[in-house]
């Protein structure tokens, strides 16, 4: 039966080949926009869950409430020695701290080698918790002693080539030498930590005392705290027993901390901690959702459509014994096997712009990826939807059609679905297009205006260089001198971190004015030299720039810091005392800047303070003339080696920076952007079809117009006037939808655009035009045809 079906199928579709083509290109179009954003969802839904015990792995994290809550993916230091000795729930507790591109030196075939590479110091049970496979170690050796390391296969591969790692030795940021006595199997692109090189955590001491130190005085967000718990715990009653810690170890801090547990799929999906936004996510597939439905409107209007040219077929069928059912199945087999020659098409297209799409969205896509069982399971699933959804309709609307009304000629518009379901699917379309447009409008227009608004300060033409070591002052003196000589060189000042930088952000505590307590709120740190300010145009409107002194005597503080203390003006900070970092630091403010905007602005712009701290520097900001860049580059980098002959130069541009803060929205954007123009083009493809239909319904009415006068502009209008009425109704639908859709995304920006009236009246006349032109080829080659021979078809 199945077979009859497909060979009468087969031999339908051969009658009406252009038809056919315009439904396959636009399904596979469809099917390879919604396979690709398969691929793009099931890359970040995919996680590390290949330890054994996943289900007791947990991450500990922090919950700080002051005058807002903050959501750290870190304890303080001293957490895991204190719930291990406190607490009796887990196997197994470890701290991991990780630190991004630091300089690995080796030598291998008598050649020096130096890397850049992720360094994450373990503790030893961290891979009791977390089962990356060791493939050998030298003896019996664990990461128990300090200056030892475990490193990867494609790490060991890059720095030692065919030689045998173990036993050899590195030098970690030109400090200390580290003996390799493990090699581990690469670590999957989808797991929680992302490193090369795993050091035993004692070598930690010599790299970062307030880590090592165990303290409970704040939290550094390179820092992981793991546990691997007893079966069967009560996760909600740890976590309120871990209430005591915070009473033991922070009794009398303002920032109150609230400790959590994270499963492994929780870590990967809770975006506060920096996991995958599944919320996006969800939009990507909801657009790949639309424009297959896009794609399945455009089928059923050309198959209802073509109700009329198949009348008569259907009627001798009936006469001759087809029930409806069989006529249903028939068409089903039909819409199966377009939606089948589409599918193979785009697969090809899938695979053809793989390249294009990895590189575009910053994945690791193969053509293997395809071949996924969760891959094939979604496409065998996506071909039967779209052959019901796309034929069933049409299949029930020609399995109803009467054989003697069929035979005669006389069916009507009723008889063949009617006016009103084809307007309902045409609208749905032209709403679903308007929001798409009206989206991608919305996130472009913001995106642009969080990367070029005026932040504050300068970002254009400022070089970010790192400083790779603690220097002496003198020395990072004479580097800023050399640096400062340089024709070109507006000006150059050594940091922490520039003012729009949240990589290296501090935050501390700060009591003003010898209050009895420390204010609820942090207050980040800007910690620089006296060149901070002018370098990168910071407006100073109250007081002056600090002097710089042995130790902190001067700070200067930007409004925001009068705003959280509730002063009616920032001059009353002039003159005031702080203490900041714990009382470490006892300071007079002697300058107020006006604000800016150092976090992104999903963020509140912060309270922050500014002062000079030479042993805290990490970068240098050099402001450089931007009609000369490629010299001064070559200038700057011959200076910064004269300083540090043994590191590897890296700079980069500020402004590039604050881009890169939006990443993930600049890709959303393209994706928008993309996926929108398909489902226009999409849409245009149907509609091709379905004035192609219609005028070949009306080519008497259209020589009868002639014969009698009628003009090109009226038989034109004659085709136009009833979908230009749909996308005005699509508009009053739309409208209202993509207003409430992209409100609800700007809530997630402190600092955000308006959404303007005239964003629709553009995306509805962008609709209008385009369905203009492409209804206008056919409307105006029908209008043009000789009348005679229009009324000589019969």
């Amino acid at each position: 039966m199945l077979k009859n079906y497909l060979k009468i199928a087969w031999r339908n579709l051969k009658k009406r080949k252009i038809f056919a083509s315009i439904n396959i290109l636009g399904l596979s179009l469809g099917f390879s926009c919604v396979i690709l954003i398969f691929l793009f969802v099931n890359y970040h839904l995919q996680f590390d869950n290949f330890h054994k015990n996943s289900d007791r792995i947990y991450r500990i994290v922090t919950e700080e409430h002051r005058d807002d809550v903050d959501y750290e993916s870190s304890v303080p230091p001293g957490f895991a020695k204190g719930f291990k000795a406190d607490y009796d729930y887990a196997d197994k507790v470890a701290n991991i701290y990780t630190r991004e591109d630091w300089q690995i030196n080796g030598t291998a075939n008598k050649k020096s080698l130096r890397f850049r590479e992720n360094v994450v110091f373990a503790e030893p049970d961290f891979f009791e918790i977390l089962n990356f496979p060791l493939l050998e170690k030298l003896g019996d050796q664990t990461l128990n002693q300090p200056n030892t390391a475990y490193i990867t296969e494609s790490f060991s591969k890059k720095m030692f080539g065919d030689e045998n790692a173990l036993g050899k030795t590195l030098v970690v940021k030109n400090k200390e030498t580290i003996q390799v006595i493990g090699i581990l199997k690469n670590l999957p692109k989808n797991t929680v930590i992302q490193g090369e090189i795993f050091l035993s955590y004692k070598t930690l001491k010599h790299y970062d005392n307030f880590i090592y130190s165990e303290s409970w005085g704040g939290i550094s967000g390179s820092l992981m705290c793991f546990a691997l718990l007893h079966p069967n715990q009560n996760i909600a009653q740890i976590e309120k027993s871990l209430i005591q810690l915070v009473t033991k170890h922070r009794p009398t801090s303002k920032n109150v901390h609230r400790y959590k547990l994270q499963s492994l799929d929780n870590i990967h999906f809770d975006n506060r901690y920096g996991g995958v936004n599944v919320s996006l996510l969800w939009t990507f597939a909801l657009i790949g959702f639309f424009i297959i439905t896009i794609a399945c409107i455009n089928f059923i209007n050309i198959s209802a459509a073509q109700a009329f040219t198949r009348s008569k077929e259907i009627g001798i069928r009936k006469v001759l014994g087809s029930f409806k059912q069989h006529l249903f199945w028939q068409f089903i087999s039909e819409t199966f096997i377009i939606s089948l020659f589409a599918l193979i098409v785009s697969l090809a297209i899938a695979i053809a712009v793989l390249p294009s799409f990895n590189e575009l969205f910053m994945l690791n896509l193969s053509i293997t990826s395809l071949l996924d069982i969760k891959v094939i399971g979604f496409v065998l699933v996506l071909l039967i939807f779209v052959s019901l959804f796309a034929g069933s309709y049409p299949g029930i609307l020609l399995a109803r059609i009467l054989p003697t009304l069929a035979l005669k000629g006389k069916l009507t518009q009723k008889d063949t679905g009617g006016k009103l379901t084809r307007k309902v699917l045409v609208t749905m379309q032209f709403s679903i297009s308007i929001v798409l447009i009206v989206s991608t409008i919305i996130i472009g227009k913001q995106i642009s205006y969080a990367i070029n608004a005026d932040l504050g300060f300068d970002k254009d033409a400022i070089v970010m260089v790192d400083i790779p070591e603690k220097i002496e002052t003198i020395k990072l003196e004479g580097l800023m001198e050399r640096i400062g000589k340089i024709s070109g060189v507006k000006g150059s000042t050594a940091c922490l971190t520039s003012p729009g930088g949240t990589d290296s952000n501090w935050t501390t505590g700060i009591r003003y004015n010898n209050r009895a307590e420390y204010e609820e709120f942090y207050i980040s740190a800007k910690l620089a030299d006296e060149n901070y300010i002018n370098t990168f145009g910071l407006k100073l409107v109250r007081g002056r720039n600090f002097y710089v002194h042995d130790s902190i005597t001067e700070v200067v503080v930007n409004e925001m810091v009068a705003q959280k203390l509730g002063l009616a003006s920032s001059e009353e900070l002039i003159g005031k005392q702080v203490e900041l970092n714990g009382g470490n630091i006892k300071a007079t403010i002697v300058g107020v800047l006006a604000n800016f905007h150092d976090q992104n602005f999903h963020k509140d712009i912060s309270p922050v303070f500014i002062a000079p701290q030479s042993n805290a520097f990490n970068e240098i900001a050099i402001k450089i003339d931007s009609q000369n860049t490629d010299v001064l580059l070559a200038e700057i980098e011959q200076r910064w080696k004269e300083i540090f002959p043994k590191y590897i130069y890296e700079f980069s541009f500020l402004d590039e920076h604050v881009a890169r803060q939006y990443e993930n929205e600049q890709r959303f954007l393209l994706m928008s952007k993309l996926f929108s123009g398909l489902a226009i083009f999409i849409s245009c493809l149907g509609l091709y079809g379905l004035i192609s239909f219609f005028v070949a319904q009306r080519r008497k009415e259209i020589g009868i117009r002639k014969v009698l006068g009628g003009k090109v502009g009226d038989i034109l209008l004659l085709f136009t006037q009833d979908f230009l009425k749909l996308i005005f109704i699509a508009g009053i639908v739309a409208s209202p939808l993509a207003w409430y859709v992209m409100n609800n995304w700007l809530e997630n920006y402190k600092y955000r655009i308006t959404i303007d009236w005239w964003v629709f009246a553009l995306a509805i006349g962008a609709i209008a035009t385009i369905t203009m032109v492409t209804i206008s080829y056919q409307a105006i080659k029908a209008a043009t045809v000789n009348p005679i021979k229009s009324l000589r078809i019969e």
